[in-house]
């Protein structure tokens, strides 16, 4: 009942947080005339891009069946297909993404995986899928110089915040798993003291919860060692499948007849909102998102803010709120289905 309340208050929170991006970026603009340029742009151009954001969900998807197969469970791949968007969908209204793997480990344990096994292989993919973000941004530091130049001390400060941010979050799991012993003593030692400064209550319950989770990256940097090959296939499919999702703003400035910015240009600069805004807590990064978009990709349309509003609404909608539609909708049958599926068990 309590989760039912809290994904209920996410939601109406993501709705609130979505009304107010929306009056904030459209306030004083010409909306009849933006409205006007995305129902001009053509069917096939949005067509293109859901398909490109559902391979970007399902590439998640072959990851989970590739690293359970590296396991020895052979599992269904439509399983997979299914925890991938439940996990999109609850990262979505989530801030920083954090009811992703927790709704995923969830609906995996209803339909017979192990918590450790489900644990252990959703957190290699948030490594690799942080990781991969962090390759890029370095990337992107390292030889878009020219690009960098051209974008405001605004836009450059949420890049280089996210991409610490990142960094941050990648060094300190990585030190998780493959230091697990020292990790776990470090940790044990901190708990202490904060028990000690009655910072931290309950502490026995929370060192027993600390083992277990220490446990898991042990088990995590056991895997690793193990299978070095898998992790580095798993790193491509990720990299593929962020590059999927960055397309998507080329294909709406394609959909608005523009050819002066090459592909790679285009991608590159979404690459940098989504590096900027990926650790920020807010769900989806709505707002500073939008805000983004806005401030590097008005240069890109001709200077023009009314089609930069559009292509913004065309690229957010479709990379965005038009995949929470169809998670939405995949959580809600999945969870029906594995319902149906327990009761017929009892």
């Amino acid at each position: 009942m309590e989760n039912k309340k809290k994904t209920i208050f996410n939601i109406l929170f993501l709705i609130a947080l979505f009304l107010i991006t929306i009056y904030i970026m459209f306030k004083g603009q010409d909306l009849a005339t933006i409205l006007d340029r995305v129902r001009d742009v053509k069917i096939q151009y949005i067509t293109l891009g859901i398909i490109l954001v559902i391979v970007f969900v399902c590439c998640e998807s072959v990851i989970i069946k590739y690293l359970l197969w590296v396991v020895q469970i052979k599992w269904p791949l439509y399983k997979c297909v299914r925890y991938s968007f439940i996990g999109f969908f609850f990262s979505c209204i989530t801030p920083s993404a954090t009811g992703g793997q927790p709704a995923q480990i969830y609906y995996m344990k209803k339909e017979g995986l192990s918590i450790p096994t489900s644990t252990i292989i959703l957190m290699l993919v948030t490594i690799e899928y942080k990781f991969v973000l962090v390759f890029i941004g370095l990337c992107i530091l390292l030889f878009g110089q020219s690009l960098l130049a051209l974008m405001s001390t605004e836009v450059q400060f949420y890049l280089y915040l996210g991409l610490a941010l990142n960094i941050f979050c990648v060094t300190f799991m990585s030190f998780l798993v493959f230091l697990p012993n020292t990790s776990r003593y470090l940790m044990e030692k901190l708990y202490h003291v904060l028990g000690k400064l009655r910072l931290l209550k309950n502490l026995d319950k929370k060192l027993k919860k600390l083992s277990k989770s220490m446990d898991t990256y042990q088990e995590a940097s056991v895997f690793l060692g193990k299978n070095k090959l898998a992790i580095f296939i798993v790193f491509i499919i990720s990299f593929v499948q962020r590059l999927l999702l960055f397309f998507v703003t080329y294909i709406v400035y394609r959909s608005f007849g523009l050819h002066e910015h090459s592909a790679l240009e285009i991608t590159i600069l979404q690459a940098t909102i989504s590096i900027a805004v990926d650790m920020l807590p807010l769900p989806g990064g709505m707002g500073i998102s939008e805000h983004l978009f806005r401030r590097i990709f008005t240069p890109i349309f001709a200077g023009s803010v009314n089609l930069t509003l559009s292509a913004m609404l065309l690229s957010r909608g479709i990379s965005y709120y038009a995949l929470i539609l169809i998670s939405a909708l995949v959580t809600f049958y999945s969870h029906l289905m594995i319902g149906r599926k327990k009761e017929k068990t009892l």
